[in-house]
């Protein structure tokens, strides 16, 4: 008898399908779909399984190209009756920024589930099928449904808005550091604990990838910044120090940025807390807004250069962009 579910899984790669090449000692892809489903035990009682070939790339190869590609192969599954949500396997090291882009560039009520793993399937401890039947069950589940993009390792439901990879090694290296993740799944169940309140979404089917990524530290001055303005960016982020404060030797860089007309976007290098305008002195929170920088919230740095170059790819007015990070984060 057919199950009253449909889940497609769309393979894109990572080390969910890698083994270890005896050649070279280290792991590459080398898995099938099909062969990573095999191991996926009864599966078929939660769902019918549809495989999308899709890619078999490494995390660190994927492009915001791609990305795209992906968000518009994941919209027309998501279009069809018989899809009830869609499960995305992918390498962990570039995870979020592929998770929170499909978050903002796809508006529906289907489940859409993002999972990776942490070992190849040569090592002892293969995470891969475990976390894989864990997204399925979320993919079917009532509960998951309007709650935008998810993230499912290590038995913990997460959002894409919120999660980040936290370790270079462990099973349970994606964490929401600030909220913690939206529920388990247990027993084949999803629990959810929370939901999200504010959920943005920008519609595109373009994406611009000039955007470049400026992490500040001590005594940095503007050099990289008129670099990749001069390089022909159209938009900048700045992972700045604390609540917002960089070197003020980079302060002629923001200047000069936001004349050439840059769009310039400020987030904090700290894993957690908003950046805000607390401080005026040189370089400070205050000085950048009042230059025309736009406050990202509590947005990492790599998930804010994602929005960003989505936003740049509808609109040239900062206004525009401004709303777009700031609405329903700050009150002026």
């Amino acid at each position: 008898m057919p199950n009253s579910y449909k889940v497609a899984v769309v393979f894109t790669g990572g080390t969910i399908s890698m083994k270890i090449d005896p050649r070279i000692a280290a792991a590459i892809p080398a898995l099938s779909s099909e062969e990573i489903m095999s191991m996926v035990t009864n599966i078929d009682k939660i769902a019918d399984i549809e495989i999308i070939n899709f890619d078999r790339i490494p995390g660190p190869h994927m492009t915001p190209e791609r990305m795209m590609d992906l968000s518009k192969t994941v919209k027309n599954l998501v279009a069809r009756e018989d899809i009830t949500g869609v499960v995305i396997t992918h390498g962990t090291d570039s995870l979020e920024e592929t998770a929170y882009l499909l978050d903002l560039n796809i508006n529906t009520p289907k489940p859409i589930v993002v999972v990776g793993a942490m070992r190849s399937g040569s090592e002892l401890g293969y995470d891969g099928p475990s976390n894989l039947s864990a997204a399925i069950c979320t993919a079917v589940s009532e509960q998951a449904k309007n709650k935008g993009v998810l993230v499912v390792m290590n038995n913990e439901v997460n959002a894409a808005s919120e999660v980040t990879k936290t370790h270079t090694l462990s099973l349970d290296t994606f964490k929401s550091l600030e909220f913690g993740p939206l529920g388990i799944v247990d027993n084949d169940e999803v629990i959810f604990y929370r939901d999200i309140t504010k959920h943005h979404h920008i519609i595109t089917d373009s994406i611009e990838t000039r955007v470049d990524l400026i992490k500040c530290a001590v005594g940095m001055d503007d050099r990289l910044m008129r670099f990749c303005v001069d390089s022909g960016a159209k938009g900048l982020v700045i992972e700045a120090m604390g609540r917002g404060n960089i070197p003020p030797a980079m302060v002629p860089g923001v200047k000069y940025a936001i004349d050439q007309g840059v769009v310039i976007v400020m987030v904090s290098r700290c894993p957690m807390g908003r950046v805000l305008d607390t401080y005026g002195y040189e370089g400070a929170g205050r000085t950048l807004r009042n230059l025309g920088v736009i406050f990202g919230g509590n947005l990492p740095g790599q998930k804010a250069r994602i929005k960003l170059m989505l936003a740049l790819s509808i609109t040239s007015d900062k206004n525009t962009i401004k709303d777009m990070f700031e609405k329903g984060f700050y009150s002026k």
